[in-house]
C-alpha cells in the first residue's frame, strides 16, 4: 500500500527529521516519503524548491503572514515559494456557492475541471489566485501513480520535484460524504472516485498548490480536499496519460510510481468567466 500524498525527501543538507503525516514546527528542510529521484507515495504537496537551504533571518524573526479573512492563508518562511505569488484574497465572506471552470491546456489534451466552491471555497479561492497569477502556467504534473487503490496524475508544482508550493498554505476542507473503499477491511480509507479533483498536502492543514486528479476509483483516508472534478475530456486525457505508464528507471524497470512516462505539461491554466 503506498503511503499516500506527500513530498518527496529533500537532497540538499543538513538532514533534518523527515516530515511525513505531521509538521514539524521550524523545520528548514523538509523531507517526504517519496524517495529521491521520482518514486513511492502518493500525492505530495507542498515543500521549498531543493536549493532553499535555510529561511532567510527576518522570516526566522517575525511571524508569518496571516490573511484576516475565514481562510487564515498563512506564508510558510520555511517553504519559499516555487513561483513567486501573493497570499490569495481572503474577504470576510469567502465565495461559497456556484461552480467555476478551469480548463488544463495540456501537451496531451485539455483537462477540464470545474470547481465547487460550496465543497471547498477557500480552496477554491487559492486555486482560482493562482491560476489567475498564472502560477500553473508552464509545470509540469511531476507525478502518476497506477496502484490497484491509487490511481491519479498529480500536478501543482512549478519545481516539477513534488516539493514546490506557492509559500503559503491554508487549512483543510475535508469531504465527510465518502463511501467506505470495499478494498479496506478496517473502514478507514474511503473512494475517491474517478474524475475527483483534491488537494495533496503533507499532513493536517498543509495545503499549497498541488493537486491530483483521479482516473480510477482509488482508496484513501479522507485527509484530502476535494474541490471539484474533472469534465468527460479530461478523464480521455486522463486515460491517455494512464495507458502510458510510469517512467521506468534504472533502479524500477516497471514502477507504478514515479514521473509519468508520456511527460505532461500544463501550457496554461484557463477560467472560463461564464457564470454557472
Amino acid at each position: 500500500m503506498p503511503s499516500e500524498l506527500q513530498p518527496r525527501p529533500r537532497v540538499a543538507a543538513p538532514r533534518r527529521p523527515v516530515r511525513a503525516l505531521t509538521r514539524l514546527a521550524g523545520v528548514t528542510l523538509l523531507a517526504g516519503t517519496l524517495v529521491a529521484g521520482v518514486a513511492a507515495a502518493a500525492p505530495a504537496a507542498s515543500a521549498a524548491p531543493a536549493d532553499t537551504v535555510t529561511a532567510s533571518a527576518d522570516a526566522a524573526t517575525r511571524p508569518p503572514r496571516t490573511t484576516h479573512g475565514p481562510c487564515a492563508y498563512t506564508e510558510t518562511p520555511d517553504e519559499s515559494a516555487a513561483r513567486p505569488v501573493p497570499l490569495p484574497p481572503d474577504p470576510r465572506r469567502t465565495p461559497a456557492r456556484g461552480t467555476v471552470r478551469v480548463t488544463l491546456v495540456t501537451n496531451q489534451g485539455p483537462i477540464g475541471l470545474t470547481l465547487d466552491r460550496a465543497a471547498a471555497p477557500c480552496t477554491v479561492q487559492s486555486f482560482l489566485h493562482l491560476v489567475g497569477k498564472r502560477f500553473y502556467d508552464r509545470t509540469p504534473c511531476h507525478r502518476l501513480t497506477a496502484y490497484p487503490t491509487l490511481s491519479v496524475l498529480q500536478c501543482g508544482d512549478p519545481s516539477g520535484t513534488g516539493e514546490g508550493g506557492p509559500g503559503y498554505r491554508y487549512r483543510d476542507e475535508l469531504p465527510t460524504d465518502l463511501p467506505p473503499a470495499p478494498t479496506d477491511p478496517t473502514g478507514e480509507r474511503r473512494v475517491y472516485a474517478r474524475g475527483v479533483l483534491a488537494m495533496a498536502n503533507a499532513g493536517p492543514d498543509t495545503n499549497g498548490s498541488q493537486f491530483f486528479l483521479v482516473y480510477a476509483n482509488s482508496a484513501l483516508r479522507p485527509n484530502y480536499t476535494i474541490f471539484g472534478s474533472v469534465d468527460a475530456a479530461g478523464l480521455a486525457t486522463l486515460d491517455r496519460i494512464a495507458a502510458g505508464g510510469v517512467a521506468p528507471t534504472a533502479e524500477d524497470p516497471a514502477p507504478v510510481d514515479g514521473a509519468p512516462a508520456l511527460p505532461v505539461d500544463i501550457r496554461r491554466a484557463v477560467r472560463s468567466h461564464h457564470h454557472h
